[in-house]
């Protein structure tokens, strides 16, 4: 009995040392909004009253992800994977496109009106507006359960970016003290995303306009506010009126894949003259040919492949994927234009993990290659620093990472 009363005391003993700590964490997390965050809310025009009602009895959401602890030692680098920078081909799931475009074709049909006014006033188009609004609430459907102020807070004090969080939190203030909502009711993603358009709320403060006339913007309840409040966001960006966001395109063999990105512009009528041309058998848009367009192969030679506009990039503002944009122009397509798939299909990519990707990438800048960075996620700059790797070493150029690639570059 004694026995296993001293192991059941030792099994405790680390529970118990967590909860002190826990404990102790959460009372500088309370002093923390006190003394740092409420100067700062003060200074931006809160009241005591808004802050005391926003984050009254708020404690730490200890399930978060990126969490640092005050006096936790550095995070280590541990194997991860994620499925937006993975596998391309799991971001373009059958049921997703179809949820999407069938419910974005009825929303089509019920805002038409409202549609048809914010793209004549920004020049954006519905189907982008509306592939967004799928994308990131499912059209006002998808629960978003957080409380926000919860979120914002516990990341502000404790996150790997606890200074961007933190600002975040004031905004979000500033949000509950201008009457947009009641503190209690902003609920938010996981990270702290507001609203069927799912604004961080620094973007609701300067992009959220009304769209039903009512002389409020809110993204919570008014679709007619959501939709004009995309639209704005992407004007305020730079959308181009007039211009498409892209096509899907065969680039031969003779076009070296490592002509990848933003920074390697060069008119479509040029590329044209290389040899790439529309999946759909169509020529490009004659008002397309002399604008700029930008080569974009998410999965290297292993999947679809685009001729891009600047408009494509706008769209990354939204949301830094490549993939993210790549799904909502699409999508948009889909909805307005019926189309179906992409004609090329997404290869087999074998699965790594971003810390795997991460020393392939450390060798790549080692050798003096521009990767953007060792963050283990393949953006296009390793994709070419792949393929003009590859090249030197006389092998054909795939442009995307594999277990080979990882095994030779990343020991």
């Amino acid at each position: 009995m004694r026995i296993l009363i001293l192991i059941f005391c030792l099994a405790i003993q680390p529970l118990a040392a967590n909860a002190q700590d826990r404990a102790k964490v959460e009372r500088q997390f309370q002093n923390w909004l006190q003394e740092t965050v409420w100067p700062q809310a003060r200074a931006k025009g809160v009241s005591r009253q808004t802050m005391t009602r926003a984050l009254s009895g708020v404690t730490l959401k200890w399930d978060l992800p990126d969490l640092v602890p005050p006096g936790s030692p550095p995070q280590s680098s541990k194997p991860q994977s994620q499925a937006e920078f993975g596998a391309p081909a799991r971001y373009f799931k059958a049921g997703s496109l179809q949820g999407a475009t069938a419910q974005g074709r009825k929303m089509a049909k019920r805002h038409a009106a409202v549609l048809a006014r914010v793209e004549a006033e920004t020049g954006v188009p519905s189907r982008i507006i509306l592939a967004i609004w799928g994308r990131e609430s499912g059209y006002g459907q998808v629960a978003i359960p957080h409380n926000a102020f919860q979120v914002l807070a516990t990341k502000g004090f404790m996150s790997t970016r606890s200074q961007y969080f933190t600002a975040e939190l004031l905004a979000a203030l500033q949000i509950a003290e201008a009457g947009h909502l009641n503190g209690r009711e902003m609920k938010s993603s996981w990270a702290g995303a507001l609203g069927q358009p799912q604004f961080m709320p620094s973007s609701f403060l300067t992009y959220a306009v009304d769209g039903d006339g009512d002389a409020s913007a809110d993204i919570w309840q008014s679709e007619e506010d959501t939709i004009a409040s995309i639209a704005n966001y992407l004007a305020q960006h730079g959308w181009i009126s007039g211009r498409d966001w892209g096509f899907e395109v065969v680039v031969p063999d003779t076009v070296s894949c490592a002509l990848e990105g933003p920074d390697q512009g060069r008119a479509i009528e040029e590329w044209a003259s290389m040899g790439i041309t529309r999946t759909s058998g169509r020529p490009f848009p004659a008002h397309e040919l002399p604008a700029q367009g930008f080569l974009m192969m998410p999965a290297g030679r292993t999947g679809p492949a685009f001729l891009v506009t600047q408009n494509f990039y706008v769209l990354k503002k939204y949301n830094k994927s490549d993939l993210y944009a790549l799904f909502v122009g699409h999508v948009g397509d889909r909805i307005a234009f019926g189309v179906g798939d992409f004609t090329a299909r997404w290869g087999e990519v074998d699965p790594l993990y971003r810390s795997e990707i991460a020393a392939m990438q450390r060798e790549l800048e080692r050798l003096g290659h521009d990767v953007g960075g060792a963050d283990g996620l393949p953006g296009f700059k390793t994709r070419r620093s792949i393929g003009r790797w590859q090249k030197t070493q006389g092998r054909a150029e795939t442009c995307f990472p594999d277990n080979s690639l990882v095994s030779e570059l990343g020991q």
